[in-house]
């Protein structure tokens, strides 16, 4: 049976985290139901030089496409950040079959099918998680999709990676984060490790990605692990 998950990307720093984890998701055969906030949108253009729209959104804008990249320095940059399209990814040498697939659901969309307890999931991650989503989570308010996917998921008791992505962080925002936890949210923050044999910055999203895949149970092959 085809698992699926509910991704949304919110306006913190770190949309490469987003694009990569989308790309193993998928890969690994999970279908995706995709959420993106305006601020999301705003930062995968300003990091990634990704254009998303928002209202008539295509899966492909997220997908860099290599043919694009020639010798301009900066989308030379954007290929080391988030290459989605390796061949040599390592997500691939997981045995999954057939990729799965993303639905798009828009932002302002309350009665989309996330937006209720009855449709079943297993589990939700905001990558990034923005510090004012993690306190409109944790405080009960609804102002978009979101915000009530992220509250259907507490409330059912499935699982909720919050990852957040910000420094220094105030005693409110820490605040917000243990209310989090203590709802049972995951709070996986995006910090990576430098253990295992990091050679390039992809190796340190790849660390978050397989952080957050093992707390959903996704296999993968995306870092070496302690001991191993």
């Amino acid at each position: 049976m085809t698992r699926r998950f509910v991704v949304a990307v919110t306006g913190a720093s770190g949309a490469t985290y987003a694009v990569r984890l989308l790309d193993v998701l998928t890969a690994a055969g999970c279908d995706v139901d995709l959420s993106i906030s305006p601020a999301g949108r705003e930062v995968l253009e300003h990091e990634l030089d990704l254009r998303v729209d928002l209202e008539r959104f295509d899966p492909a804008m997220l997908m860099l496409d290599r043919r694009r990249y020639g010798e301009d320095e900066k989308l030379k940059s954007v290929r080391a950040l988030a290459d989605v399209s390796s061949e040599d990814s390592n997500v691939l040498g997981v045995a999954s079959g057939e990729p799965g697939a993303i639905r798009y659901h828009h932002h302002g969309d309350l009665a989309a099918p996330i937006a209720s307890g009855s449709f079943l999931t297993d589990g939700m991650v905001i990558c990034p998680c923005s510090m004012g989503t993690l306190g409109a989570i944790v405080h009960g308010t609804t102002a978009n999709l979101i915000h009530r996917a992220a509250d259907v998921h507490l409330k059912e008791r499935r699982r909720l990676v919050v990852v957040p992505r910000e420094t220094p962080l105030s005693a409110v925002q820490l605040e917000n984060m243990r209310r989090a936890a203590e709802a049972g949210a995951v709070v996986l923050p995006a910090m990576p490790g430098f253990y295992h044999g990091v050679t390039g910055v992809g190796d340190l999203v790849d660390f978050v990605v397989a952080r957050i895949c093992d707390q959903l149970g996704v296999a993968h092959a995306l870092m070496r692990r302690w001991g191993s």
